[in-house]
């Protein structure tokens, strides 16, 4: 037996090239440590990238990934399931992966997992004290690319609020940078999706083209701010940075580095991988957080008419507001920006009587968001405490990060505790996109950084059409919620749409707006228009106050980025609710019932109507009945929509 072992160890220590595979056999990533670390996924035996360099360079210990040497190797298996404090996509998520893990000469390694839906790896360093992390090497090298949806920035410092426009390999070039989530597509239709989790006490990660001009990416990270200037109460811009990205414990794990593989454009809709691989919930009784719709008063600039009042920021308006969510079961509103003094909390506009507000609101059961910079609730979360707690605030929408260096994620971590610790829900605004934080704190429920239904009151290019919702869902919300901000009652075809600041209109039609609440994840789900608006639309405020902000079970039906999208989810209730989405092409999808439970069941349909390709606010709402695996017709006008609820009979 001695003997024996002695034979083997060579190939177990020295070996140069490792495989894992998904639990199903179609993913294959093979690993080569020599003569540096290098991996390559393909799927079933056709090569999807080619070999692609990781490595992490950390003073004081050199590269790690260059001429590894391997002392040990470790294979798990998972078949399990998690069941999410918040129920976003569904109430149970399946989790199956296999796993690798190298351990390294030097007190390192690098974990590797494979899942039917993807891969990922990251680095792990088992050093004593703290270290500096100079850089990363992170490199995408997709074989055959053909486009990529490029969500491209200007710099580091950014609302994350991009369009990801689809460009061909040679438009890529160094100078190009983009944020995450990033789509590839290749030259077979297969979809790669690019972004990150587990993000922890370290910056997050962009990417740049290269010179190779052949849909290559490189990773690069916002270096460690040596310098910041606080240009107003809200925006704390860096002015000059170090010579590394990060300084940090030596015992840790680092973000993993996620490539989500689909060959069915709408499979990606139902793949959860950056929430399975962020560490699990540090909440140990997360009961008080509650998911629910918001009247939000900022985006209608709180136009309110038919009232006895003066509608702006007071007392009766937001009483007002709390009237209007508690008559249509709405959890929440929001009092955004002018609430109190932006670089003082404990100020509070004279007209706005909050202890007042509070008692009312509690004996309507609505509860209150507040909005905050991070600036400002960074320096006196302590001071403010006692005011929501006796104003018994749910919870607060934080804005204005712009920012993912290594001290702006350890303000999402730093105040997400805090938050929790206080029984705070939080919504992140000017934010980076979502990276596992809303796993492990489970308060945190929506994320912005999204260009979302607020640039409807200044943007002049017309970017916030139907072609860019029916993108986002395949790429930005892969990461996690989104907080679009749906709900306009105001709609309007391309030719007639301007941007309003005061009384902004969405482009495409109604129901291309009500499919926003299913198609859509965010557990706290606003309804951005006016009450008053809302008053005049029964039918639709109707099914607003009805469908939910969570789901047990999301169905993709059918989709392609860019330009369709139709998704079937499950309420909690168990009804049903489908929603579609077209782009500025009308289009009859033929979606499959076979999902439902077999039996028959009432159909409520809301439709373009028939003048919608010109009248953007026409639709009919009908009621039908149809058996479970039978074909459903969604008709879409230019821009359209279509949204359908189920009940079994």
């Amino acid at each position: 037996m001695f003997l024996f072992a002695l034979l083997l160890s060579p190939v177990l220590l020295f070996s140069q090239t490792y495989t894992l595979s998904s639990p199903d056999g179609a993913l294959t990533l093979q690993v080569e440590t020599a003569p540096r670390l290098t991996w390559q996924l393909s799927r079933k035996g056709k090569a999807l990238t080619d070999a692609a360099p990781l490595a992490l360079n950390i003073e004081g210990f050199g590269v790690l990934g260059l001429t590894p040497t391997i002392l040990k190797t470790e294979e798990n298996k998972a078949d399990t399931t998690v069941a999410p404090p918040v129920h976003q996509k569904s109430a149970i998520i399946e989790e199956r992966f296999n796993e690798l893990i190298l351990r390294c000469q030097g007190d390192w390694g690098v974990s590797f997992r494979a899942y039917n839906e993807g891969v990922a790896y990251r680095f792990f360093t088992e050093f004593k004290n703290k270290v500096i992390v100079r850089d990363e090497t992170y490199a995408f090298r997709p074989a055959r690319c053909k486009t990529i949806f490029f969500p491209e920035e200007s710099s580091f410092y950014s609302h994350n609020e991009r369009v990801c426009k689809e460009i061909t390999p040679a438009e890529l070039n160094e100078r190009k940078l983009a944020s995450l989530p990033t789509l590839v597509t290749l030259e077979d239709g297969i979809k790669i999706l690019l972004t990150e989790t587990d993000l922890q006490d370290y910056p997050g990660l962009w990417l740049t083209g290269t010179a190779a001009k052949n849909g290559q990416l490189r990773g690069v990270l916002p270096a460690y701010p040596k310098y910041t200037v606080e240009l107003t109460n809200r925006d704390l811009q860096p002015t000059d940075r170090e010579p590394y990205i990060a300084l940090t414990q030596g015992r840790r794990s680092y973000p993993w580095r996620l490539f989500l593989v689909s060959a069915r454009d709408a499979d990606m809709l139902a793949n959860q991988m950056p929430y399975l691989l962020a560490e699990p919930s540090r909440i140990a009784q997360p009961n008080w957080i509650r998911p629910g719709k918001v009247a939000w008063d900022w985006w209608n600039n709180l136009n309110l008419y038919g009232v006895d009042f003066r509608a702006g920021i007071n007392t009766p308006t937001y009483k007002y507001f709390v009237d209007f969510a508690a008559e249509n079961s709405l959890e929440y509103i929001v009092l955004d920006e002018g609430w109190g003094l932006t670089g003082n909390l404990l100020m509070i506009k004279p007209e706005l009587d909050m202890d007042e507000l509070a008692v009312y609101a509690k004996q309507k059961g609505v509860g209150l968001i507040l909005w905050v910079t991070w600036t400002t609730i960074d320096k006196q979360f302590e001071i403010i405490l006692p005011n929501l707690k006796k104003w018994e605030i749910k919870g607060l929408k934080i804005d204005f990060m712009q920012r993912d260096d290594q001290p702006a994620v350890q303000f999402y971590w730093r105040i997400a505790e805090k938050a929790a610790k206080n029984k705070l829900m939080l919504d992140f605004h000017g934010a980076c996109k979502p990276a596992g934080l809303h796993r492990t704190w489970p308060n945190v429920v929506t994320y912005e950084g999204v260009y979302g239904l607020e640039n409807c009151k200044w943007d002049q290019l017309k970017r916030i059409d139907p072609e860019h919702n029916v993108t986002i869902p395949f790429i930005r919300m892969s990461a996690g919620p989104m907080d679009y901000t749906p709900g306009a009652m105001l709609n309007v075809q391309k030719g007639d749409w301007a941007p309003s600041w005061s009384r902004p209109a969405s482009m495409g039609t109604r129901c291309h707006e009500l499919a926003k609440y299913v198609v859509y994840e965010s557990p706290l789900q606003m309804l951005s228009d006016s009450p008053s608006n809302y008053r005049k639309e029964p039918e639709c405020l109707q099914f607003l106050s009805r469908v939910p902000s969570v789901w047990d079970r999301t169905v993709p039906l059918d989709g392609e980025v860019g330009n369709y999208i139709a998704v079937a989810r499950q309420a909690a209730n168990g009804l049903w609710y489908i929603g579609a989405m077209t782009d500025w092409t009308a289009r009859t999808l033929q979606l499959d019932t076979g999902f439902l439970p077999k039996g028959e069941y009432e159909i409520e349909y809301y439709r373009d109507g028939i003048n919608a390709d010109r009248a953007a606010q026409d639709y009919r709402r009908t009621v039908g009945h149809l058996k479970s695996g039978e074909i459903l017709a969604a008709e879409m006008a230019t821009g359209g929509g279509f949204v359908a609820v189920l009940r079994k009979l």
